[in-house]
């Protein structure tokens, strides 16, 4: 029997009858910090990351969420602070975000489908913006702004990859001004970033008038603010600004909160649910998404240096059949099965394959904290491939665990949180590239620093964009850059083991409320699109007992 929801709030010093606690049912409760207060900050912050993943995924959030559990067990108050899922995925091929087996939030269907609402909250607040702009211009456009050169989309929550690229306004002048415009999925949505990044409602009101819509017919930017939208869209943001608090299919507490992916936006959970969680438990677990190159350096750059946060350790998940995969012995397909020569040891294969898992643990290392390496077990792995990781990870100085959360919850873990606590020194981070400058010198930084690129090729718009920028006085924004997970390059095809590259940077997005501009490489696009047979296929609703199936 889990323990109530009631309960873990108690313990995390909240009174249920106050203001600060609002239930959303037995299952979920926003927490209001600004009722309950934040108080000094003294747990240890413990970011989880991993190498490149395969298609399949490396069990990050099993990991995330079983060590949680795995510091209970341990005698370790812990919280853990995950982003709330994505419909995208869940509807599309990669599957849901609440964990797997056992280690999961729970309910796994509620939180899969939305939990609070927070999406759809901060969807409807990008979506009205986008449909005030878009008045603004049919009734006169006194703001002067030029439709050409509009920066702003609409967003969805699902996987629609046919409304990339639109046009919106056709069928007369009743319908608006016609204009070439985009769409994105709502993870995406700088809307979404500013809600993982803002501090308090003042700050979240701040940094929505600050949104930049595009050039007006004069070259000059025009902001949210100016169309009077900041304060409606505050209005649809007020609940989603709060956590939310969950369990665990053992009981313990979970911080649900923002959801932006990692390779097309910031990739982590809220700064207000970290913050206030390190006021709460002597032990934060919180996860950023896919590889260090991708999530952790986000965490670094742009969640941690805007909060002051000093993580205690950096977790960095492997898995032995994604080395295996990263040396070319078989490709991993979503919804295929994996080849028998990824299930058969194969020594060498880890081996060649580990140069992805050492090019993780420089960036890793790079960064300050303490290192530990959390081998993910599946069933197949031999103890001679297990060594192979483990005396990579002692390469570097890091501390190595074997886990099997998904099959054994909390208790497959307990090795990993002590070797957690026994790694643990909260420590200053070690930035990679100054927060301060010229946009382009600081962009070569990161590329050489972090992703081992040999330097940048500007595309001409990207060029004319960092100009834009600059004269905006916007140059000092930081960056966020979209980049395939499933590489350590800017193109997929090149899979996990590192090479020699340059980083290819076709435009830049400014994001002036979420405080970075979005570098666009490759060919990744902002809104994923559904393959020949998404997850959506094979999903139904019980009839009887209203169980939603093939989640």
């Amino acid at each position: 029997m889990l323990r109530r929801l009631v309960d873990l709030a108690r313990d995390l010093g909240l009174d249920p009858e106050s203001r600060a606690y609002v239930p959303y049912g037995h299952d979920f409760a926003k927490i209001d910090t600004v009722a309950a207060g934040e108080g000094s900050a003294h747990g240890n912050l413990v970011v989880v990351s991993a190498v490149t993943p395969t298609p399949l995924g490396e069990g990050k959030t099993v990991t995330s969420i079983s060590l949680g559990m795995g510091l209970a067990r341990i005698g370790e108050s812990a919280l853990t602070c995950l982003r709330q899922p994505s419909l995208g995925p869940v509807f599309g091929a990669k599957g849901g975000g609440a964990g797997e087996g056992k280690a999961q939030v729970v309910p796994s269907d509620r939180v899969n489908l939305g939990g609070t609402g927070d999406g759809q909250a901060v969807g409807a607040a990008h979506n009205l913006l986008a449909a005030m702009l878009d008045a603004h211009l049919r009734h006169g456009n006194a703001l002067k702004i030029d439709p050409a050169r509009i920066a702003f989309s609409r967003v969805t929550p699902v996987n629609d990859g046919s409304l990339r690229k639109v046009i919106t306004g056709l069928g007369g002048p009743l319908n608006g001004v016609p204009r070439e415009s985009f769409f994105e999925i709502n993870e995406a949505s700088e809307v979404m970033a500013i809600l993982a990044l803002a501090h308090d409602r003042g700050d979240l009101r701040r940094r929505l008038g600050n949104i930049v819509l595009g050039p007006d017919q004069g070259g000059a930017p025009v902001r949210a603010e100016q169309l009077g939208a900041a304060g409606a869209m505050s209005v649809l943001l007020r609940d989603a600004l709060y956590p939310t608090l969950a369990r665990t299919s053992e009981g313990t507490p979970v911080l649900l909160h923002a959801g932006p992916f990692a390779n097309i936006a910031h990739g982590n959970s809220s700064l207000i649910a970290t913050r206030w969680a390190l006021t709460r438990a002597p032990w934060v677990v919180t996860e950023c998404g896919f590889g260090t190159d991708l999530g952790l350096e986000k965490f670094v750059h742009i969640k941690a240096r805007l909060g002051n946060l000093r993580p205690a350790c950096v977790v960095v998940v492997c898995t032995v059949r994604a080395l295996k995969v990263h040396a070319g012995l078989a490709k991993a397909v979503l919804g295929r099965p994996l080849d028998q020569a990824v299930l058969t040891e194969d020594v060498a294969a880890v081996e060649k394959g580990a140069a992805n898992l050492r090019h993780h643990l420089r960036i890793a290392t790079n960064f300050g904290p303490p290192v530990v390496v959390a081998l993910n077990r599946f069933p197949t792995d031999t103890d001679a491939e297990i060594a192979v990781v483990e005396g990579i990870a002692r390469e570097f100085g890091a501390g190595f665990a074997v886990h099997t959360g998904f099959a054994d919850g909390g208790a497959g873990a307990e090795a990993l949180a002590r070797a957690v606590v026994k790694a643990a020194r909260p420590t200053d981070l070690r930035y990679q590239y100054e927060g301060t400058g010229p946009l382009l010198p600081r962009l070569e930084s990161l590329a050489k620093n972090v992703y081992g690129a040999t330097g940048i090729e500007l595309a001409p718009s990207a060029r004319t964009r960092l100009n834009q920028l600059e004269k905006w006085g916007l140059g000092e924004l930081q960056l966020c850059v979209a980049k395939t997970h499933l590489a350590t390059t800017h193109d997929p095809a090149d899979g996990g083991l590192p090479r020699p590259f340059t980083l290819p940077v076709r435009d830049v997005l400014v994001r002036a409320g979420a405080g970075f501009a979005t570098v666009l490489t490759g060919e990744l696009t902002t809104l994923p699109a559904l393959g020949a047979r998404p997850n959506a296929v094979d999903m139904d609703l019980d009839p009887v007992t209203g169980a939603a199936l093939g989640l």
